[in-house]
């Protein structure tokens, strides 16, 4: 009998990812016993945090957020003993961090930090990167857990330390879709095809594994989460709360704080994060009705006030470039100007009494 199958892993969260690394762990032999908010039918599916604990040394807790990781533990303290091993993977502010550390340790439990960079695809691959801290021993201890869904486990340091990591990649993460979603209306604006910066990507040194999953996607308006909107906006949030605590500005990372949240505000939440492209790769066919009818009476009303003037063939030529080219910031402006009406209607909506 492998050595895997006398430990007896609980996973808490059945999201995107804690469902990746359930099968992963059970095709590595493991048994895995879950427990998600709203229940499942799956298999070893239990009735509370308490009882996973009563039942697995070592838990695993997928949940989204800062309330939820420590609401969790401590539901998780009552069964907790110095035998068990608490490994939280949320992303959430260091200091959450630190106060879920500080719950399990005070039930004599062992806690371990490990956030992990991947998404979709990698947790049903096995392939996630995980971050880690915290004591030495409960590390050793959890290793071949984390192994059985990770292609590379990093120890960073103090508890709240790997989260700090974790942030930061997801700032440069969020950050290269945002810029490669501009980049993309540029490059269409300037009539040429997306397949050619597909190409020119391919070959450039800012390509990543990140990039060559979400730019075809980008263009074909593919949105299935693999990483959603909502979960990314809270990264970069924190982020930027992080930025302010220590006086520094992050202006990229605020903007792309701002256009993931505009996704939110048109009902996109659950979208993959690449859905940034929106705002710059609009489908005509998926726009908003009475966006695209404020649009078209605006390029109406501004065609009928446009002369072309009585000239020969040459300044004719110049002349129609010239007003493809003003038509083109007209549509653009246009559509930014009805954008940010609607946000203005939705946040006099909420201030209303």
């Amino acid at each position: 009998m492998p050595h895997s199958a006398h430990k007896k892993i609980g996973v808490i969260g059945l999201g995107i990812i804690g469902r990746g690394v359930t099968e992963n762990l059970r095709r590595k032999g493991f048994q895995v016993f879950v427990w998600n908010r709203t229940p499942r039918p799956v298999p070893n599916f239990v009735g509370s945090p308490a009882e996973l604990a009563t039942i697995c040394d070592y838990i695993q807790i997928f949940v989204a957020d800062d309330q939820a990781l420590l609401e969790t533990v401590r539901h998780l303290c009552k069964s907790l003993s110095p035998k068990h091993v608490v490994l939280a993977h949320s992303t959430v502010a260091p200091d959450s961090m630190r106060a879920a550390a500080a719950i399990v340790e005070k039930c004599e439990a062992r806690f371990v930090e490990a956030p992990f960079t991947g998404s979709k695809m990698a947790a049903e691959k096995g392939e996630l990167v995980y971050y880690v801290a915290g004591d030495e021993g409960a590390l050793r201890d959890a290793r071949s857990i984390l192994e059985a869904s990770g292609k590379e486990v990093i120890e960073i340091g103090k508890i709240g330390q790997a989260t700090v990591i974790k942030i930061a990649t997801n700032m440069v993460t969020a950050a290269s879709v945002q810029a490669t979603a501009e980049a993309l209306a540029l490059v269409r604006a300037s009539g040429l095809p997306l397949e050619k910066f597909v190409e020119a990507m391919q070959s450039n040194a800012s390509h990543s594994t990140t990039l060559a999953m979400k730019i075809p996607k980008m263009i074909q308006g593919d949105f299935a989460p693999h990483f959603s909107v909502k979960h990314m906006l809270k990264d970069v949030r924190i982020a930027n709360q992080l930025g302010s605590s220590h006086d520094l500005e992050l202006a990229v990372t605020a903007t792309a704080r701002d256009q993931l949240l505009e996704q939110i505000e048109q009902g996109y939440a659950d979208d993959d994060y690449s859905a940034v492209a929106r705002n710059y790769l609009p489908d005509e066919k998926t726009q908003m009705p009475d966006e695209q009818a404020q649009i078209t009476a605006g390029e109406e009303a501004t065609s009928r006030t446009t002369r072309i003037p009585d000239a020969g063939p040459t300044a004719a030529t110049s002349w129609s470039e010239e007003l493809t080219e003003q038509a083109q910031l007209r549509r653009g402006f246009l559509r930014q100007l009805v954008r940010r009406g609607r946000q203005l209607r939705k946040h006099s909506q909420v201030a209303s009494p």
